[in-house]
Formats: structure tokens, C-alpha cells, sequence
């Protein structure tokens, strides 16, 4: 069986904007900051959940993730000892 990933085509378009594009879409957004701002603004007046929840994403930084990463009540060991470099 062939493998057709290769005619998939996306990878031509993936991946991080150049940084003239990033610039020109920067250039593009500037007059509507104002609005956007206003728009925050408002949302955060009223209450409402998500824009104190964006605000708090880039104003604070999100929180890091924890994982609780268990063995599921099997015996745990210890197969590679790193020791001091000692031997």
C-alpha cells in the first residue's frame, strides 16, 4: 500500500507566519485597537466571565498545568540509578 501523506498538500501552508506577514497583520489590527480595548472593557463591566478570564490570560499569565500521573496501585521501581558519577 502507497503512502498518499504526501498529496495531502498541507504542509505547504503550515507552520509560523513569515515576519513580514506577522507585520503587515500587526500594521492591519493597529487603528481597531482602540475598539478592541473599549470592547474588553465592556465585557469586564459586565461581568461577564470570559473577558476577565482572557484579561487574566495576558495580564497574570495562565497558571501552569499540574498532572497527577499515578501507577495505578501497581509497585513502582527504580530501573536506571543516575547515582554521583561515583563508581
Amino acid at each position: 500500500m502507497e503512502d498518499k501523506r504526501k498529496n495531502n498538500g498541507g504542509h505547504k501552508t503550515a507552520g509560523r507566519k513569515s515576519k513580514a506577514e506577522e507585520i503587515q497583520l500587526i500594521e492591519k489590527l493597529g487603528p481597531m485597537a482602540p475598539a478592541a480595548y473599549k470592547a474588553l472593557k465592556d465585557g469586564i463591566d459586565k461581568g461577564d466571565y470570559k473577558f476577565v478570564q482572557l484579561f487574566f490570560a495576558y495580564y497574570a499569565g495562565k497558571p501552569k498545568e499540574s498532572k497527577d500521573i499515578t501507577s495505578n496501585g501497581e509497585t513502582v521501581q527504580t530501573i536506571i540509578n543516575l547515582g554521583t558519577g561515583e563508581e
